[in-house]
């Protein structure tokens, strides 16, 4: 960040959200969800959470692997995946 003459940091201040943006956000909170779509989201999320977020057929071909040496160790993407972990970041750069 550039220094003022002072030796104090300058500050630049937050945009405003557009004035025209405001009202379209309060008239879509107001709104209430078309018919059925409350019962399609409660069916879903008892169904999503009824199974187990993992992958066990990937989890089976992971421990095969690593059971007979053929699993690649890399520390840098492992030191990469834990800073990116760390600091939240993304580690998948945009197509």
């Amino acid at each position: 960040m550039p220094l003022s003459g002072s030796g104090s940091v300058a500050r630049v201040a937050a945009p405003a959200a557009a004035p025209s943006v405001q009202p379209a956000l309060q008239q879509a909170s107001q709104q209430a969800p078309a018919p059925g779509v409350s019962t399609q989201l409660s069916g879903l999320a008892k169904s999503l959470a009824s199974s187990p977020p993992v992958d066990s057929d990937r989890v089976g071909v992971i421990r095969k692997a690593i059971e007979n040496g053929s699993f690649p160790i890399l520390p840098t993407t492992i030191a990469d995946r834990l800073l990116a972990l760390k600091l939240n970041w993304d580690g998948h750069e945009a197509a």
